[in-house]
């Protein structure tokens, strides 16, 4: 009898635990085909419940505690679904839910209207932008994204090294400068929708991130969109046209996946004269799914380009040509040629493996290895006369300095009507000395760097209950980096001469001693050789914890890199200081960050984040000529940030806003500039490494996004972002230079210390007021327009921190100029404020659905009034000391005044795509 209650007991148990057992489930398949849909993200709203649909579009969740709930299913491609449940001890069953395409996401707003020279400019201002690309659900940050991108805008004022940009849970900033490289994945919008990003401090399940967040690039084949995509677009903002062509297979039957993508891009000339494109992308990714519990991953991305850079111009150059004017061109043959292009070769290699390790607990391990080679074209002339066309003394403001004013004429008149590199004098000047039996006055070469990185990471995540997830990470990146200039093309030449001429010694001119007076030709390396080498070791440790009314999180990051140069070049100026490897610089870094979201209600929200990190110089900011020697940067230290924000929230059915304030301290950063100089130390001449090194910054202010769907056709939009970002310290500041024993360099070609009175002073981060409003109709019939005013000021011109030194006011005898006028002074170094400007921006859209075609016309008018307007600038050097920059600036028209970067004219992009 007692083995009877025993049992009967027990069936109780086991009954009462599955009555309790709280299921949702369900079959996603498409609308149209009715194929089972795998990848669908399914995801129990306020809790850390989430599933994905297997290879059947099967859904399974468990472990949800009683009450009520949002089941939201989410699939790049298809429009998003949210069902209502209520959860007691029951099992609620949505059946085979019909996932229909989003028509509307073929319009591809999200990922074309950022040109890849907006993504990587040389200014390295717009390239932060970049990661907001799916940040489509803030209203802020797609503002941020589409509006101001064109003006150079910096999100928070910082740079986009403190953002970052994974693929795959894999880190793809670059460890020479912290940046991510844009153009490694340029033209592969197709494959790119699939991307997750966390904003600013927010926790990501894949990494640590920066102070503006991370984005987490998706390129598994089984979770692209099923079909084939063929698109083509026109502009005239960097290429001209763009073919791009696109084939998922989605999950076949024997657990095989596949997708392939290709673009060309080509241009003869963007806004910008003589900014040539040429870029092919490639992209292939295969999945096989072994069982339930693993899959395994490969991606290959090959995406080479080459473009032509355009220059920086003065004021005086912009007054007599233009915004669209180009220094760096000229005619060859009838046909524009730069000189200066950027090619970019670097693929990427990924191999990954999934492995589901329980219901809720997933590893996620990576390989990855990237090569190839970033490449910089410029000529040189060590033979012959400086063959820019805005060089000082061919403008016509050096005449007029010197009162010949009949020289000045012809130098406007020659200015106005060529202005361009002289290609066919260039080609004389090399073949005349070759038939006299000498070297090339000119060469075209190229700046390289040959990189191989491999990165070995694995992610871990698990959800231990219905409120609490964990993320971890450990990874290990090993970067093997050879740097050398290669001759490009001799210019109708027989050989140059590898030395430098302006050192003062036969041994002082060799490039390399071992290799005396070298004569090179094309393929040869020549000037400086060396490696680059860097290891890094990183582990990452995140909690959040999610209930009804709050929601929040902490997580840690520690890790350690190593950086050390290999000279293999015996330079002349440096003998015993450049050929062989350095003294090895280690550095030891950690993060830690806490935030959480309380709600008031469900449409209202407020949320707080703050965080202490440090993190390492980067390697171009750790050897202070690393082309030339072993030196390291002197007191090098980690740079110390703290960050925090608040931000009120609102997601009604009418209005969805953001509010937040913020604030960002950085401390002990470093900066190494380069740049030819007047005036050193008195009257002295050098071109020179500016180190600045003990930097402190402020960045903080407030950000507004706001949108009101007044009718459900008519949408008004918002957006405003008030900043103040000033150097908040007088910081330390020495130069080097391989102009040895000048009374100012000593044998090692160091200055000597100084103290660079920049305090106060803003820093140069694009406008740090921004603001936008406009409207948006979306017609029911699949078409749409839309329009914003943009306004921008309080944008800076880059500040020469040698200026603001001693060195400006102290003769060669350390004693001020008995002419020194501090009132001058303060006139003369008053930093430049751009004029503010506005732009109107454009654009519009329309979807059909043809049977099973999907066909899409998108199109973009920015800058509609053509207002020109400075994006950015920067004091040039040259004049180093008081009495130069005095004299110079006394002249109507400056010989070396600020040089400017200008934003667009009226540019347009349009997309036509069909898909099926």
């Amino acid at each position: 009898m007692r083995k009877i209650f025993l049992s009967m007991f027990l069936l109780l148990c086991c009954t009462a635990f599955i009555k309790a057992q709280n299921v949702v489930k369900g079959i996603v398949v498409d609308s149209n085909s009715e194929n089972p849909l795998q990848g669908v993200l399914v995801n129990v709203k306020n809790t850390t419940v989430n599933k994905v649909t297997n290879v059947n579009g099967v859904f399974n969740i468990t472990g949800v505690t009683n009450g009520k709930y949002i089941v939201e299913l989410k699939l790049a491609g298809y429009e998003t679904q949210n069902f209502p449940v209520e959860l007691s001890g029951n099992v609620v069953d949505l059946g085979t839910i019909l996932f229909f395409r989003d028509i509307t996401e073929d319009q591809d707003l999200s990922l074309i209207t950022i040109t890849d020279d907006e993504l990587n400019d040389d200014a390295s201002a717009a390239d932060n932008i970049s990661g907001l690309l799916q940040a489509t659900q803030d209203v802020f940050l797609r503002s941020a994204a589409f509006e101001f991108s064109s003006s150079f805008f910096r999100i928070k004022g910082l740079d986009s090294g403190n953002g970052k940009v994974l693929i795959n849970g894999v880190e793809m900033n670059k460890i020479y400068d912290g940046r991510a490289q844009w153009s490694n994945w340029g033209g592969l919008n197709d494959v790119l929708r699939n991307q997750e990003f966390s904003n600013g401090l927010s926790p990501s399940a894949y990494t640590f991130g920066g102070v503006l967040g991370s984005t987490n690039i998706n390129t598994r084949a089984s979770q692209q969109r099923p079909g084939t995509r063929l698109s083509y677009s026109s502009s005239n903002r960097s290429y001209e046209h763009r073919l791009m062509a696109t084939y998922s297979s989605g999950i076949l039957e024997d657990g095989w996946s596949m997708t392939f993508s290709g673009s060309r891009r080509a241009g003869n000339e963007g806004f910008n004269e003589g900014t040539t494109y040429n870029a092919y992308s490639l992209f292939a990714a295969i999945e096989k799914k072994i069982n339930e519990n693993h899959s395994i991953g490969f991606t290959s991305i090959f995406t080479p380009n080459r473009r032509g850079k355009s220059s920086p111009n003065t004021q005086e150059v912009f007054d007599l040509k233009g915004i669209e004017y180009n220094e760096y061109w000229g005619y060859l043959n009838g046909r524009k040629v730069n000189s200066r292009i950027k090619e970019v070769e670097e693929p990427i290699l990924m191999l990954n493996h999934y492995w589901d390790l329980s219901e809720n607990s997933s590893l996620q391990t990576n390989v990855a290895y990237q090569f190839g080679k970033i490449g910089n074209s410029r000529l040189d002339f060590n033979g012959g006369a400086n063959p820019s066309p805005t060089y000082y003394q061919y403008l016509p403001s050096f005449f007029v300095r010197n009162d010949d004013l009949a020289g000045a004429y012809t130098a406007r008149e020659n200015f106005q009507n060529d202005g361009q590199v002289d290609w066919e004098r260039i080609f004389d000047a090399n073949i005349t000395n070759a038939n006299g039996g000498l070297n090339n006055a000119y060469v075209l070469y190229e700046d390289r760097n040959d990189d191989k990185q491999l990165t070995v990471n694995t992610i871990f995540n698990s959800s231990i209950n219905n409120n609490i997830t964990l993320n971890g990470k450990l990874e290990y990146k090993r970067l093997r980096s050879h740097n050398f200039a290669e001759v490009v093309d001799l210019l109708g030449g027989n050989g140059y001469l590898d030395i430098n001429n302006f050192a003062d010694t036969e041994a002082q001119m060799q490039n390399d001693l071992q290799n005396p007076n070298r004569v090179v030709g094309e393929g040869d390396m020549f000037r400086y050789n060396y490696k680059l080498n860097s290891d890094f070791v990183n582990a990452f440790a995140q909690a959040q914890f999610k209930y009804r009314k709050v929601d929040f999180y902490a997580a840690a990051n520690v890790s350690r890199i190593t950086h050390q140069r290999e000279g293999l070049y015996q330079n002349g100026r440096f003998q015993n200081n450049s050929l062989g490897k350095s003294e090895k610089i280690d550095f030891t870094n950690y993060g830690v960050k806490a935030g959480a979201t309380y709600k008031i209600t469900g449409r209202h929200l407020l949320d707080a984040n703050v965080a202490y990190l440090t993190q390492a110089p980067t390697i171009r900011n750790s050897f202070s000529n690393s082309r030339e020697n072993n030196n390291i940067v002197e007191n090098l230290q980690n740079e110390k940030i703290f960050s925090s924000d608040v931000s009120y929230i609102v997601r009604s059915p009418i209005i969805t806003s953001r509010l937040t304030g913020y604030y960002t301290s950085i401390q002990d950063a470093t900066e190494i500039s380069f740049y030819f100089a007047d005036g050193v130390g008195g009257d002295n001449t050098a071109f020179v490494q500016e180190i600045l090194s003990g930097i402190e910054k402020r960045h903080l202010g407030i950000e507004l996004g706001l949108e009101a769907q007044v009718t459900p056709t008519i949408k008004l939009k918002g957006a405003a972002s008030i900043g103040q970002f000033t150097y908040q310290n007088n910081p330390d500041l020495y130069l080097t230079s391989d102009i040895i024993n000048e009374g100012v360099f000593d044998e090692n070609g160091r200055s000597k210390n100084y103290v660079s009175n920049l305090k106060n002073y803003k820093i140069a981060a694009g406008p740090h007021k921004a603001y936008s409003v406009g409207f948006e109709y979306r017609d029911p019939d699949y078409w749409w327009v839309g329009a914003t005013t943009n306004f921008f000021s309080n944008t800076y011109v880059d500040v020469a921190p040698l200026t603001r030194t001693s060195n400006f006011y102290e003769d060669a005898d350390g004693i001020a100029f008995p002419d020194y006028d501090i009132e001058v002074a303060k006139e003369l170094l008053q930093q430049e404020r751009f004029d503010d400007y506005m732009s109107v921006n454009l654009i519009g859209g329309k979807s059909w659905k043809i049977d099973k075609y999907y066909i899409s016309l998108f199109a973009t008018v920015n800058n509609l009034l053509g207002e020109e307007y400075k994006s950015g600038g920067f004091e040039q050097g040259r004049n180093a000391n008081y009495r130069q920059l005095r004299d110079d600036k006394s002249l109507e028209t400056p010989v070396f005044g600020n040089k400017y970067w200008y934003g667009r004219g009226t540019t347009y992009f349009l997309n036509v795509n069909i898909s099926f």
